[in-house]
Protein backbone atom coordinates (compact mmCIF):
# COMPACT_ATOMS: atom_id res chain seq x y z
CA UNK A 1 0.00 0.00 0.00
CA UNK A 2 0.87 3.37 -1.23
CA UNK A 3 1.03 6.25 1.60
CA UNK A 4 -1.42 9.02 0.83
CA UNK A 5 -0.41 12.72 0.57
CA UNK A 6 -3.17 12.93 3.42
CA UNK A 7 -1.91 10.01 5.19
CA UNK A 8 1.61 11.49 5.01
CA UNK A 9 -0.04 15.20 6.34
CA UNK A 10 -1.75 13.78 9.36
CA UNK A 11 1.30 11.42 10.48
CA UNK A 12 3.39 15.04 9.94
CA UNK A 13 0.94 17.38 12.01
CA UNK A 14 0.80 14.80 14.86
CA UNK A 15 4.52 14.44 15.46
CA UNK A 16 4.59 18.81 15.27
CA UNK A 17 2.23 18.31 17.62
CA UNK A 18 2.77 16.08 19.66
CA UNK A 19 5.78 18.56 21.07
CA UNK A 20 3.16 21.24 22.17
CA UNK A 21 0.46 19.09 23.39
CA UNK A 22 2.68 17.26 25.71
CA UNK A 23 2.89 20.94 27.82
CA UNK A 24 -0.66 21.53 27.69
CA UNK A 25 -1.09 18.20 29.73
CA UNK A 26 0.53 18.85 31.72
CA UNK A 27 -0.47 21.77 33.17
CA UNK A 28 -3.77 20.53 33.02
CA UNK A 29 -2.42 18.34 36.53
CA UNK A 30 -0.43 21.19 37.62
CA UNK A 31 -0.18 22.13 41.18
CA UNK A 32 -3.90 22.72 42.52
CA UNK A 33 -2.97 26.62 42.95
CA UNK A 34 -2.48 26.35 39.04
CA UNK A 35 -4.69 28.46 37.04
CA UNK A 36 -6.02 26.71 33.59
CA UNK A 37 -6.46 28.90 30.96
CA UNK A 38 -9.83 28.84 28.33
CA UNK A 39 -10.20 30.91 25.66
CA UNK A 40 -13.04 32.58 23.65
CA UNK A 41 -12.32 32.38 20.08
CA UNK A 42 -14.51 33.17 17.19
CA UNK A 43 -13.44 33.46 12.91
CA UNK A 44 -12.61 36.49 10.96
CA UNK A 45 -16.63 36.92 9.89
CA UNK A 46 -17.99 35.97 13.21
CA UNK A 47 -19.86 32.80 11.53
CA UNK A 48 -18.36 30.51 14.47
CA UNK A 49 -17.22 31.33 17.85
CA UNK A 50 -15.95 28.05 20.51
CA UNK A 51 -14.20 27.57 23.50
CA UNK A 52 -10.67 26.60 23.35
CA UNK A 53 -10.03 24.03 24.88
CA UNK A 54 -13.83 22.76 25.13
CA UNK A 55 -13.34 19.91 27.42
CA UNK A 56 -10.31 20.04 30.22
CA UNK A 57 -9.87 17.96 33.34
CA UNK A 58 -8.64 19.50 36.46
CA UNK A 59 -8.29 18.96 40.00
CA UNK A 60 -10.53 20.06 42.76
CA UNK A 61 -9.22 23.49 44.08
CA UNK A 62 -7.80 24.73 40.68
CA UNK A 63 -8.93 27.50 39.04
CA UNK A 64 -10.35 28.30 35.50
CA UNK A 65 -9.81 31.68 33.73
CA UNK A 66 -11.91 32.43 30.47
CA UNK A 67 -10.06 35.40 28.36
CA UNK A 68 -11.88 36.90 25.65
CA UNK A 69 -9.51 36.60 22.63
CA UNK A 70 -11.89 37.67 20.08
CA UNK A 71 -11.65 40.83 19.11
CA UNK A 72 -15.21 41.07 17.05
CA UNK A 73 -17.55 39.72 19.77
CA UNK A 74 -18.65 39.83 23.53
CA UNK A 75 -18.48 36.44 25.26
CA UNK A 76 -19.86 34.76 28.39
CA UNK A 77 -18.51 32.17 30.76
CA UNK A 78 -22.40 30.88 32.49
CA UNK A 79 -22.57 27.71 34.43
CA UNK A 80 -25.71 25.96 33.74
CA UNK A 81 -27.77 26.41 37.02
CA UNK A 82 -31.14 27.27 37.09
CA UNK A 83 -29.96 30.32 38.73
CA UNK A 84 -28.59 32.09 35.10
CA UNK A 85 -31.51 32.45 32.60
CA UNK A 86 -33.35 29.11 34.11
CA UNK A 87 -30.88 26.82 32.49
CA UNK A 88 -30.88 23.60 33.51
CA UNK A 89 -28.81 22.03 36.90
CA UNK A 90 -25.73 20.72 34.83
CA UNK A 91 -22.61 20.71 37.60
CA UNK A 92 -22.06 19.32 40.51
CA UNK A 93 -25.04 19.41 43.60
CA UNK A 94 -23.43 22.12 45.69
CA UNK A 95 -21.35 23.84 43.69
CA UNK A 96 -21.47 27.30 43.05
CA UNK A 97 -22.58 28.52 39.99
CA UNK A 98 -21.16 31.12 37.88
CA UNK A 99 -21.92 33.67 35.09
CA UNK A 100 -19.30 36.35 34.33
CA UNK A 101 -21.56 38.98 32.39
CA UNK A 102 -20.56 39.82 28.97
CA UNK A 103 -16.52 40.35 28.03
CA UNK A 104 -15.04 42.25 25.85
CA UNK A 105 -12.18 41.64 23.88
CA UNK A 106 -8.94 40.78 26.04
CA UNK A 107 -11.19 40.85 29.42
CA UNK A 108 -10.95 37.71 32.13
CA UNK A 109 -13.04 35.64 34.43
CA UNK A 110 -12.18 33.30 36.63
CA UNK A 111 -13.59 30.73 38.86
CA UNK A 112 -12.22 27.83 41.40
CA UNK A 113 -14.04 25.05 41.49
CA UNK A 114 -13.57 22.47 44.51
CA UNK A 115 -16.76 20.36 44.44
CA UNK A 116 -15.66 17.08 42.20
CA UNK A 117 -17.65 16.52 39.17
CA UNK A 118 -18.76 17.81 35.56
CA UNK A 119 -19.25 21.42 35.31
CA UNK A 120 -20.86 22.62 31.87
CA UNK A 121 -20.96 25.97 30.69
CA UNK A 122 -21.96 28.02 27.83
CA UNK A 123 -21.61 31.48 26.31
CA UNK A 124 -25.10 33.72 26.85
CA UNK A 125 -25.35 35.33 23.35
CA UNK A 126 -23.83 32.07 21.74
CA UNK A 127 -25.45 28.98 23.17
CA UNK A 128 -27.56 28.25 20.08
CA UNK A 129 -24.21 28.72 17.86
CA UNK A 130 -23.23 25.65 20.09
CA UNK A 131 -20.65 27.71 21.96
CA UNK A 132 -20.61 25.88 25.57
CA UNK A 133 -17.71 23.62 27.28
CA UNK A 134 -16.65 21.24 29.75
CA UNK A 135 -15.04 20.84 32.81
CA UNK A 136 -14.25 18.00 35.05
CA UNK A 137 -13.03 18.00 38.06
CA UNK A 138 -11.20 15.31 40.26
CA UNK A 139 -12.43 11.39 39.19
CA UNK A 140 -16.23 11.92 39.21
CA UNK A 141 -17.81 8.17 39.37
CA UNK A 142 -21.28 7.39 39.91
CA UNK A 143 -24.25 9.72 39.68
CA UNK A 144 -21.94 12.66 39.90
CA UNK A 145 -20.06 11.51 37.27
CA UNK A 146 -22.95 11.84 35.23
CA UNK A 147 -24.20 15.14 33.38
CA UNK A 148 -27.34 13.20 32.36
CA UNK A 149 -28.67 12.65 36.02
CA UNK A 150 -27.35 16.57 36.69
CA UNK A 151 -29.08 17.87 33.55
CA UNK A 152 -33.07 17.90 34.92
CA UNK A 153 -35.45 21.30 34.94
CA UNK A 154 -35.05 24.82 33.14
CA UNK A 155 -35.34 25.61 29.85
CA UNK A 156 -33.99 22.70 27.53
CA UNK A 157 -30.50 22.49 25.98
CA UNK A 158 -30.47 23.64 22.26
CA UNK A 159 -29.55 20.59 19.92
CA UNK A 160 -26.60 22.80 18.51
CA UNK A 161 -25.15 22.77 22.30
CA UNK A 162 -25.55 19.02 22.84
CA UNK A 163 -23.78 17.98 20.03
CA UNK A 164 -20.93 20.30 20.78
CA UNK A 165 -19.64 18.86 24.18
CA UNK A 166 -17.05 16.11 24.18
CA UNK A 167 -17.82 13.07 26.36
CA UNK A 168 -16.33 13.11 29.96
CA UNK A 169 -14.74 10.33 29.19
CA UNK A 170 -12.83 11.70 26.17
CA UNK A 171 -12.30 14.60 28.84
CA UNK A 172 -10.96 12.01 31.41
CA UNK A 173 -8.48 10.00 28.64
CA UNK A 174 -7.25 13.19 26.78
CA UNK A 175 -7.11 16.15 29.65
CA UNK A 176 -7.72 18.49 27.20
CA UNK A 177 -10.58 18.40 24.63
CA UNK A 178 -9.89 21.01 21.74
CA UNK A 179 -13.12 21.44 19.28
CA UNK A 180 -12.54 19.49 15.79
Amino acid sequence: MRPTRRHILRVGGVLLAAPLAAPLAGRVWAAAGDTVEIVMRGNADGSQVWFDPIGVLIRPGQSVRWVNRDPGNSHTATAYHPQNFDRPLRIPAGAASWNSDYLLPDESFSVTLTVEGTYDYFCVPHEHAGMVGRIVVGRPSGPQGSVASAAKGGEPVPDEALRAFPAVDEILREGIVRRT
